[in-house]
């Protein structure tokens, strides 16, 4: 895995973490509301809760990376084609684009990929209601991390093109970083969650935001042109 793709992830997440605002900033707007007054009302401290929530959701990210990073290294590992290689990187390109068209609003079918984690997700949504109130840091943490595998086509779309990092860290590490440019906007989501869910429904930031997806995933597919 080269640090271009280590950038793009964490430039994806930058660029698609206002549409996370307006499908996420609820439930970290919630959660904020959920806190005991004294916390709510202290910035400072209400701001480490939120950081809590985000770092379990990006354990859970990196986790699921590992995991398709796995995949991806037994995929492509020793004896495999080279014409197995290009096609997952034709993939990966594929993917970013329809990334691109979802979070400009032009394709939202995109996600209809979210039906395969419905099941897992109705088995660990019960277990996040046991955590609540969430009174301390790791519990945060703790809810964060049930959070993260909320059916969400942007994180799946991510997953799909974490086996082309060819290895266990290597897509920890990819997930990681996408879910690290969500950060700045939905931490802030937690204590401004009105105005930035305005903003986030703003159809020119979202086409704006769509494009610069698309053009990056434009770029993968010529950098992957160019090594063929």
């Amino acid at each position: 895995m080269t640090g271009s793709a280590y950038a793009l992830a964490f430039v994806v997440g930058l660029l698609s973490a206002m549409h996370c605002i307006g499908m996420c900033g609820g439930i970290t707007g919630a959660l904020s509301y959920s806190l005991p007054p004294e916390t709510r009302n202290d910035r400072k401290r209400l701001g480490l809760f939120v950081l809590a929530f985000n770092l379990g959701r990006i354990a859970s990210y990196a986790a699921a990376g590992a995991v398709w990073g796995a995949f991806g290294a037994a995929l492509l590992g020793s004896g495999a084609s080279p014409w197995l290689f290009e096609g997952v990187r034709w993939l990966a390109a594929g993917i970013m684009i329809g990334i691109g068209l979802y979070i400009g609003g032009w394709f939202p079918r995109f996600t209809t990929i979210e039906r395969v984690g419905v099941p897992l997700w109705r088995r660990l949504e019960p277990l996040g209601r046991r955590l609540l109130p969430v009174t301390t840091l790791p519990r945060s943490v703790l809810f964060g991390m049930v959070w993260g595998w909320l059916p969400c086509g942007l994180v799946y779309s991510m997953l799909l093109s974490t086996p082309a990092q060819g290895g266990v860290l290597a897509g920890a590490l990819y997930m990681a970083l996408f879910g690290a440019g969500t950060l700045p906007i939905l931490a802030l989501g937690g204590v401004f969650a009105g105005q930035l869910f305005r903003f986030g429904q703003d159809r020119r930031f979202q086409a704006i935001a769509g494009l610069g997806v698309i053009l990056l995933g434009l770029l993968t597919l010529i950098a992957t042109l160019n090594v063929t």
